[in-house]
Parts: C-alpha cells; structure tokens; sequence
C-alpha cells in the first residue's frame, strides 16, 4: 500500500544517511586531529588512563630539565674538588721536599703559600648560579628526582648527596708554617690527611654527578616510553581511518541516491489521477 502521509523507504533511507554522516564526521575528525580518543565520550578509561600519563611525562620532563641545573652545581663543585686536590697533592710533596736537610723552608714556605692561595681562588669560584656546595659545613642536599603511583599514592622519590667543605682543608693547609715549625713530620702528616680530605670530596662528588645522570638518561628513556604508550592508546590510525572516509564517503553518496529516489516515489501516485 502507498501512503501519501508517511514514506517509509525515505524515513529508511533518511537514517542511514544520518548515520553515515556521523561516522564520516567522526572519521574526518580522528583524521584532522591525529587522534582516535579526544575526549571522555570515546573512550572514557582510556582518556582517564592517557590524560594522567600525558600528566606524569610532562612532571618527569620538568624534573629533568631541573635536575640539568643540580647537575651543573655538583659538577662546578666536582671541578673545584679535584682542583683543590691537585694543589693539596703538590702542598704535600713540597713538604716532603721541605724534610731534607739544607733546604730553603721559606723558599719552600713561599711556594705553599702561593698554593693555598690557589686553593683558595679555586673554592671561590666554585659555585653555579650562586649555589655553593664546597665552603661551609658539609650538609646533605636532597633532590626531586620523579615521581611515584606504587599502589595508587601518588609520592616524589628523592636522592641525597653531600656537599663537601674545602674551606677547612685550605684552613687546615694554611696554618702550616715551615719557617716556624718545630716538628716537620707532623706538617707532612697534616698535608696528608689533607689530601686525604680533598680526595674524598672529589670522589664523593664525582659519584653524586654521576648518579645524577644516570637519573636524567633514565627519565629521558621514561619520558619516551610513556609518550609511545599513549600514542597507542589514543592515537589515530591513520591508514585505517583513511580507508574508512573512503568507504563512508563511497556509503554517503549512495545513501543520497537512495533518499532522493525514495523522496520520487509519492511523485508516481499522481499518475492514478489522470
């Protein structure tokens, strides 16, 4: 039976075509975007999932970038410590010169002088960006190195390093005085422990630097890993999106043939009235 009222074939055909349109509509958009999940309504675990691990990426990359600077002060004060342990290492053999008989001590007195005088300059400028980790009291320094969801507690995890005081061994060295000296073997001694102390504190901030970057190539190896897990959650297809518009589209024009012939039919019942 034809109904003149209702066009069941165009009401069918009407469908279709909006259904088709969506589908092309969300194609072009995962195809202009990049993107297969861009919002909660795709994909809510998934969007929940990549939005806090695009969070996390972007902590870890800043805490990177912030360890770059801690690296730069423990190796400005690494630098310094081996500096001051070269001069302690001449210090101390210019004292064990000073033990032979018939030597000139305030020759040899002008020499260490003009050492602990290096040492000094050296301590001085071993700072970067005003932060000084050899002069004063050696203190533990903590820095962020990530973070941490272990059991769903979001936390920072840290490392700990100790700065080292120069100061005191150029102090140390600079209360030797040969010209006044009563005991020779107990400067020597002095020097040693000394240098001692330099090397220490050369080697302790020399593995601080490099625990440091061991850190920042871990991040840099994270971050990457990350980025590439949420790549593939939420990205695109793009060969298979590509081969979808082609077949909606394909679907589009046929669905819009359909609807026009269904919308001619009411047309042929006029030809009962002639």
């Amino acid at each position: 039976m034809s109904s003149i009222l209702s066009n069941s074939s165009a009401m069918t055909a009407l469908q279709t075509l909006k259904s088709v349109n969506k589908g092309l509509n969300e194609t072009q958009s995962r195809v202009s975007t990049g993107l297969a999940i861009s919002s909660g309504k795709d994909n809510a675990a998934y969007f929940a999932i990549s939005e806090t691990m695009k969070g996390d990426s972007g902590m870890f990359k800043a805490i990177n970038e912030g360890l770059t600077s801690t690296k730069n002060s423990v190796s400005t004060a690494r630098l310094g410590a081996e500096t001051v342990q070269g001069l302690a290492q001449d210090f101390s053999e210019r004292v064990a010169f000073a033990q032979g008989s018939g030597v000139d001590l305030s020759q040899v007195q002008a020499e260490l002088d003009s050492l602990v005088d290096q040492m000094t300059a050296a301590i001085g400028q071993s700072t970067f960006n005003g932060e000084d980790l050899v002069s004063g009291a050696a203190a533990t320094q903590t820095v962020v190195t990530g973070v941490s969801r272990t059991g769903g507690t979001f936390a920072t995890t840290t490392m700990s390093f100790d700065s080292v005081n120069l100061t005191a061994i150029a102090t140390a060295l600079d209360g030797i005085d040969l010209t006044t000296s009563t005991d020779l073997a107990a400067d020597l001694a002095t020097a040693e422990t000394q240098l001692g102390s330099a090397i220490t504190a050369a080697t302790s901030l020399g593995v601080a630097e490099k625990a440091i970057e061991g850190q920042q190539d871990f991040l840099g190896a994270l971050t990457d890993t990350i980025d590439q897990g949420v790549s593939s959650m939420v990205d695109a297809d793009m060969e298979q999106e590509a081969a979808r518009m082609q077949a909606l589209q394909v679907q589009q024009q046929l669905a819009t043939q359909s609807l026009s012939i269904a919308n001619s039919q009411p047309q042929s019942l006029l030809s009962l009235f002639r």
